[in-house]
């Protein structure tokens, strides 16, 4: 949730931030219910204030006049009696417009929290501008030595590659039909050395990040509280892509989603906590089962194993100071650390800036790594697939975006006020997707696969995959 103070004082960030990002938001009408909650709450807030000066003054006068009445005459009492009705219904009347003004603020308050909801973070300013992923801004690229991307993968390797799908297929790694005939399109089982493969990429990437670079190894739940996903900024705007377990219809008392992402449950474990400062940064580091529904996705590239509904992944997260320059710091070393990783798996990649019309409603800035992948791309004259990039990493930077809804705080040492954190997160491995790089970058002319060696360990000392292996 964005900071109110912040829409009140400069309304034109937030219209132009939100036209940034493509939504549709109408800032006007936000600013019109904050207005009237505020009123409504001044007047209620009033109406107490006059209740408890009448209840310390009034109590005094009607005792005086109650005890008047035991001596007054008859045509005095008409008027004792009136005095202390008068006294008795003004906090009753008060009373009922305090009741009457709640239910006003009530009724007006889950339009209101869907409207604030509903405005996105507003892109930071060294954000390029543009409408979509198509004006994203290549950073850096990064590849071996004896292999370019821009040149043929035949001509450097002498060979044609075999596309991931042909490549499972040929060696045993995925069935492909048996997942589809227990869970329908976009499954998979991975089979043999594909299984291998793919824990073995889960654990270097996990023991990268913990052992190697000191973030804390974390456990978190993958079925959460809608709670936790709007909180994270995932809802209300994803609610398409999540899988929904309407445990309410069987008495449960609440829904359940599962998450798309580690991310989720990372930042959801200090929700409503006020964090040491000495504390911060806090460094996790979680594996965990992702679900995606996918919704809308659809193509040659999204086949095989590039874009299905459950998937495992590596993610880091941080959380740090609300200090700028910090988080930026940090969002240059999270992708240090995929960038090093990657590098150490031979595997090619790029960093690209995202435009603030590929941000999302959460992040306030994002650059993708793409890897290249040889089976991905449009067909060259030999019907073949050309190759191209394939995002395979994520690393955000979201300000106190998350930390507001979640009202993750710490207290600031000098002032000791308390502060809302800032938050990042960025992929480090996502399985079985980036197997297609692995695959299709170390295959051989006889379809075999060298193991990268950093996995070896993870595989037995595994070298090679080969048809027979």
């Amino acid at each position: 949730m964005i900071d109110l103070k912040q829409l009140r004082e400069n309304p034109e960030q937030f219209r132009e931030g939100a036209a940034a990002k493509n939504a549709s938001v109408d800032i006007d009408h936000v600013l019109k219910l904050d207005a009237l909650t505020r009123r409504l709450r001044t007047e209620q807030e009033a109406a107490r204030a006059e209740q408890k000066r009448l209840g310390k003054e009034s109590g005094p006068q009607i005792g005086r006049l109650k005890g008047a009445l035991k001596s007054a005459d008859d045509a005095a009492r008409a008027g004792i009696e009136a005095e202390v009705a008068t006294l008795e219904r003004k906090p009753l009347e008060l009373k009922e417009r305090i009741h009457q003004l709640e239910n006003e603020i009530a009724a007006i308050n889950p339009e209101f929290q869907a409207a604030l909801l509903s405005i996105p973070q507003p892109p930071a300013a060294d954000v390029p501008r543009g409408a979509s992923s198509d004006d994203n801004v290549e950073i850096r690229q990064w590849h071996p030595d004896g292999f370019d991307p821009s040149q043929t993968y035949s001509t450097q390797r002498g060979f044609t590659p075999r596309t991931h799908v042909e490549l499972v297929h040929e060696l045993g790694l995925v069935d492909f039909e048996r997942g589809v005939k227990m869970a329908g399109s976009r499954h998979y089982v991975l089979t043999g050395a594909g299984m291998r493969l793919h824990q073995a990429i889960l654990r270097y990437a996990f023991d990268f990040m913990t052992i190697q670079n000191g973030f804390t190894p974390m456990s978190v739940p993958v079925i959460v509280r809608e709670e936790c996903m709007q909180g994270t900024g995932f809802f209300p705007g994803g609610h398409d892509q999540a899988y929904h377990i309407e445990e309410s219809r069987r008495g449960s008392g609440h829904d359940l989603y599962l998450t798309g992402t580690g991310e989720v449950g990372l930042m959801g474990l200090h929700a409503e906590e006020i964090l040491n400062a000495a504390d911060l940064p806090l460094r996790y580091t979680t594996v965990s089962t992702c679900f995606r529904r996918e919704a809308g996705a659809a193509g040659k590239d999204t086949a095989g194993l590039y874009r299905i509904h459950q998937f495992d992944k590596v993610e880091q997260v941080v959380i740090c100071r609300a200090d700028a320059d910090e988080q930026k710091a940090w969002h240059q070393r999270m992708l240090g650390y995929v960038e090093s990783m990657l590098q150490t798996l031979g595997l090619p990649y790029r960093l690209l800036q995202c435009c603030t019309g590929d941000l999302g409603t959460k992040n306030e800035d994002m650059i993708d790594i793409e890897c290249w992948m040889p089976g991905r791309g449009p067909d060259g004259d030999d019907g073949r697939p050309v190759g191209d990039w394939g995002e395979t990493h994520s690393a955000s930077r979201l300000a106190d975006f998350q930390c507001r809804r979640l009202n993750l705080r710490y207290r600031d040492p000098e002032t000791k006020k308390t502060v809302f954190a800032y938050s990042l997160n960025n992929t480090v491995a996502a399985s079985p997707r980036i197997l297609i790089p692995i695959l299709e970058m170390h295959q051989q002319p006889d379809g075999s696969v060298i193991v990268p060696e950093p996995l070896r360990p993870y595989m037995g000392g595994q070298d090679r995959i080969s048809p027979s292996s």
